[in-house]
């Protein structure tokens, strides 16, 4: 066993699967592209005080899953970020972009760091792909960013993924049933686990977002927030409704879903696979029009948005299988030295392959002939340039074709120009 080890809670990620990784990335761009919205990159650390502010001191993720350090040299805790909303709101706010223009479309691809029990699809330093639409939060808006989201789902060819999505109203909606909900609770107060009794003086909201099965054995009798919307919040959540409907999202109603972070109202929603386990959201968000306020914004900014875990993302597109088509790109030349003297050469003309946009192996160990060819078909390289003294000597170079094993002698240049008009043919296809 090696000396040193990654640190539990963080995994090594080699070229088979960066490829995977890439094709995934690639996808979340394009379709992000589509529905107009623009890339952001934050700081992966932030002052405490804006999660404990922006997430909630009654959320898990505040209350025990952060890595904090030492105050700085001004006396400020500092957190590596354990979600992007907060940071992505923070910044909106710091640049003052909303007085720009009044909507911003903005999306993200990340790492996040949270103190979790390391398990299939979910470490401790792990990534997050989402969305957040900044200034607008109708239901068109919110019909919007989930549609975004199911839609690179689809592209990835993701199967068997489950909608779920409820209404937590405005606040004073969430007041009356804050106070439904302590009343129903109170008599079970000798059976809540200790995080309940907390959740139920602080936030009893969060008690129905509970994993564990005694509570949700409690929870399931417990009342519905739906019954206490107003007739305003019930009919913004119809038309979210109407819209993911005219659409051909399937989608289901839980009206015990709450979501894990306290900033959202209104439109909740997760997407859970089957393929994950009891740990089996894939990715949710919702509606939070008071974060900003929450931040020290003068004013609520509407706002909706999701995120998605990378980690969970790849897992289920392994188990359905949907990497199997996936292969990594080869080279499409690779240049083979009859003698190891020629190195030179063969370094100068696959300098030149690759300044052209062709991408070019050759052989830096010094091998033989055959383990250079073993190498190129290992390697799944569509063409093999053979440099020898009489190469050297003439400008023509013996140039197979490794799919067809046709051969011919052709000068450099004739060699860019049939690679261009083969790439060219392939493209028309």
């Amino acid at each position: 066993m090696p000396q040193y080890q990654a640190v539990k809670g963080a995994r090594d990620i080699f070229p088979e699967e960066s490829a995977q990784w890439k094709y995934v990335e690639g996808v979340i761009h394009t379709v992000a592209s589509l529905y107009g919205f623009s890339e952001i990159r934050t700081p992966v650390f932030e002052y405490t005080e804006l999660f404990q502010r922006g997430i909630g001191s009654t959320t898990d993720i505040v209350g025990k899953e952060m890595f904090s350090f030492l105050p700085d040299p001004n006396g400020r805790s500092i957190t590596l970020r354990p979600e992007m909303t907060a940071g992505v709101m923070r910044a909106a706010l710091q640049k003052n972009i909303l007085s720009a223009a009044p909507v911003h479309k903005l999306y993200y691809i990340g790492e996040l760091f949270r103190k979790e029990r390391p398990q299939a699809g979910r470490q401790r330093q792990f990534s997050q792909f989402g969305a957040e639409l900044l200034g607008v939060s109708t239901p068109a808006a919110v019909a919007e960013v989930i549609t975004l989201m199911m839609q690179v789902f689809e592209s990835l060819g993701l199967r068997n993924l489950r909608l779920r999505i409820n209404s937590l109203g405005d606040s004073d909606d969430r007041f009356r049933y804050r106070e439904a909900l302590k009343t129903y609770f109170v008599p079970f107060h000798d059976r809540l686990d200790d995080s309940s009794k907390e959740r139920l003086e602080k936030n009893p909201l969060r008690i129905l977002d509970s994993k564990n099965p005694a509570i949700q054995e409690i929870v399931a009798g417990a009342p519905r927030l739906y019954d206490y919307l107003s007739v305003a919040s019930v009919e913004d959540f119809e038309k979210v409704l109407y819209y993911l409907d005219e659409r051909g999202i399937t989608f289901e109603i839980d009206h015990r879903l709450v979501r894990g972070l306290d900033y959202y109202c209104h439109t909740a929603f997760e997407v859970t696979s089957s393929e994950l386990g009891a740990q089996d959201a894939i990715g949710g968000g919702g509606r939070y029009d008071g974060l900003a306020r929450e931040l020290g914004s003068s004013s609520e900014v509407p706002a909706s948005g999701f995120a998605a875990g990378m980690e969970r993302v790849l897992l289920t597109m392994e188990k359905q299988g949907l990497f199997a088509a996936l292969t990594p790109q080869g080279p499409v030349v690779y240049v083979v030295l009859q003698q190891a003297e020629l190195a030179d050469h063969g370094m100068q003309v696959a300098w030149r392959l690759r300044k052209a946009g062709i991408r070019t192996e050759i052989d830096l160990a010094a091998r033989s002939m055959k383990a250079q060819m073993r190498e190129a078909n290992r390697m799944r390289a569509s063409w093999a340039l053979f440099i020898g003294s009489a190469e050297v000597t003439t400008g023509l170079y013996a140039f197979k074709n490794l799919v067809t094993s046709e051969q011919t002698t052709l000068s450099l240049e004739a060699v860019l120009e049939t690679l261009h008009e083969t790439a060219s043919g392939e493209l028309q296809k």
